[in-house]
């Protein structure tokens, strides 16, 4: 099945590390791949130490998109396209494929819709998505959709992320 966590609200990666963290202490192979995000984030550091979770790599840092110039968003688009080549492929053989900001990725531009699509169509293990304002294509094809949607943050108040919450 296709879990979709999209919406404003933080909480997107958060909940499918969550159920990483489930279907891996029930013994099953999980696969995370990640666009648009650097390898700093504290869920990537504690679940690189479970042997049932696989991390694609990621660079060290990725610049937001309204930031790049266009020959840094071609090897973005490149860099995406490859991480879901390489995702399906090692998703074939594993439980669970989170596709961590899958739905920014698209938004971008730097992700084709109907490679994505193909993904989907095309895997037999649950897959998750996450990220913002998801094509409508996602939505008719995910089983579960949770909406994350911000009642307070601290951002509102001039916070800024903080290491160990937000990252």
């Amino acid at each position: 099945m296709i879990h979709l966590y999209c919406g404003n609200g933080k909480g997107k990666t958060t909940a499918a590390m969550g159920l990483t963290l489930r279907a891996a202490g029930r013994g099953e192979r999980v696969v995370i791949a990640q666009f648009l995000k650097g390898a700093d984030s504290g869920e990537r550091y504690a679940l690189a130490k479970l042997p049932q979770v696989e991390l694609l790599p990621l660079p060290e840092q990725v610049k937001f998109t309204f930031q790049m110039d266009e020959q840094e968003r071609l090897e973005a688009s490149r860099r995406c396209r490859a991480l879901l080549d390489e995702a399906r492929e090692r998703a074939k053989d594993c439980f669970l494929l989170v596709l961590d900001e899958a739905c920014a990725a698209v938004n971008s531009g730097l992700l084709p819709l109907e490679e994505l699509l193909d993904c989907l169509d095309n895997l037999t293990c649950e897959i998750v998505l996450t990220g913002r304002d998801p094509a409508p294509q996602l939505l008719e094809r995910a089983d579960y959709i949770t909406q994350m949607e911000p009642l307070r943050h601290p951002y509102q108040r001039g916070i800024t992320a903080r290491k160990g919450i937000e990252w």
